[in-house]
């Protein structure tokens, strides 16, 4: 496959055309009077939403409610553990997203009503909406894994949230023994950013080869295949040798239990002793999905791929990490994508138009590390009942590479951040 920066630029404005072929319908709307969306979550998806809602039509009352005052994304923030990356290239604001016309609310929604349209705030203020958008993002399964809670996490950090927990992951390697032990506990499927693990412990062991060069790095995985397993195995290889290590399912590498004062990790025939264990846990959707309804047993929300609306709860739709979008991945590409896509058809709703359905893509590049990189990228479709991959379309690096190619696979990838975080909260 191919790589180059018209690639991913172009799939960021794969959206913009879809909502171009909307715009009549959204005149038409703002002539009649100003609808009201509330966006829910201001990550990637919900930014993203709120942004595209308010483009197709400046008369819509947009409101977009996130409980933080800072956005700290999680891709390249594996950067921030292996190298000098400062945390505060992570972080974002919402002024830009203000100055378009969208009103930011930073508070914690407690309460939704399907029926009365509205939802309420922790501060006891109820706002009333035409269609609602949920990007809550991931929870945490604390019940998943014996051993592991919030508390246990200051201990067995996750860093799964980029913030204060990349920090406390960081300052553990550094402190570290030099001859030390780190364990990465991986979960299974679904979680947010399928090859997240995976990158982080390459450039894990890209500090630990610079500095802790007697260190050693150990995956326990909960499942035998992974994604971009190949790239990321030759890059071990051929990178950091028997430093890092990689056990799978059938390795008996599934981790049950966790003891956090020790920090030991049980396996099925095992346990592991670590001086730092980076401990993810099981997810499930925000925590805000379980209050709106929309989420089933999986503890993830189910919805019409043509529309991304809910199947449980109508006029509220469901985009990013906490939807059940089938093939497309859990991804920061894949949800900005939604975003745009499910705006669309909010607006075409709200004229009493029929939905337009409209192929997706994500790409996501992955680091073995700071200037070695890969990339896979899929194209998708909605069907009666899922989103499916189209096959043949897309691609993904070719192995045994040379390294050039990795070096600019790297750089296209710093690239994509910094077009997707521009225009997601710049301006």
């Amino acid at each position: 496959m191919k790589t180059t920066r018209r690639r991913h630029l172009g799939s960021l404005a794969l959206g913009a055309g879809l909502l171009a072929g909307t715009a009549c319908s959204a005149i038409q709307l703002g002539k009649s009077g100003a609808a009201r969306v509330v966006v829910v979550g201001g990550g990637f998806a919900g930014a993203s939403c709120a942004r595209a809602l308010q483009a197709l039509d400046e008369n819509l009352a947009v409101t977009l409610i996130e409980p933080q005052m800072t956005y700290t994304a999680c891709p390249m923030s594996n950067l921030v553990l292996s190298t000098s990356r400062p945390l505060a290239a992570q972080q974002f604001g919402y002024g830009g997203i203000r100055n378009q016309g969208v009103t930011v609310l930073h508070s914690v929604v407690t309460g939704v009503d399907g029926v009365a349209r509205n939802v309420t705030l922790s501060n006891g203020s109820v706002l009333s909406y035409d269609r609602l958008v949920l990007a809550p993002g991931i929870s945490f399964d604390w019940q998943a894994l014996p051993g592991l809670d919030e508390a246990a996490a200051q201990v067995l950090p996750h860093a799964w949230r980029a913030g204060a927990q990349t920090e406390l992951l960081k300052g553990q390697l550094r402190a570290m023994p030099d001859n030390g032990l780190v364990v990465i506990s991986v979960p299974d499927n679904p979680y947010r950013c399928p090859p997240g693990p995976y990158e982080r412990a390459s450039l894990i062991a890209h500090y630990l080869k610079a500095h802790k060069p007697r260190a050693k790095l150990l995956i326990l995985d909960a499942k035998d295949r992974f994604s971009k397993q190949p790239l990321f195995m030759q890059a071990w290889q051929t990178l950091y040798g028997d430093m890092l290590e990689w056990q799978g399912l059938s390795d008996g590498a599934r981790v049950i239990s966790v003891d956090a004062p020790t920090r030991t990790l049980h396996t099925d025939f095992d346990s592991i002793s670590a001086d730092v264990a980076n401990v993810i846990p099981p997810q499930r959707a925000g925590a805000i999905a379980g209050i709106a309804g929309v989420a089933d047993a999986s503890g993830w929300c189910p919805i019409d791929p043509v529309t991304f609306e809910s199947t449980l709860q109508a006029d509220i739709y469901v985009i990013g990490d906490a939807a059940i979008a089938n093939a497309m991945p859990k991804s920061a590409f894949a949800a900005n994508a939604q975003a745009k896509y499910c705006a669309a058809q909010i607006v075409r709703s709200l004229a009493g138009l029929a939905p337009l359905p409209s192929t997706l893509i994500n790409t996501c590049y992955s680091l073995a590390r700071p200037d070695y990189g890969f990339s896979v990228a899929g194209v998708y479709k909605p069907a009666a009942d899922s989103w499916l991959q189209i096959e043949g379309a897309g691609g993904v690096s070719p192995l045994d590479a040379p390294v050039d190619v990795r070096e600019q696979e790297s750089l296209y990838a710093k690239a994509w951040f910094e077009t997707l975080t521009e225009s997601v909260f710049g301006g």
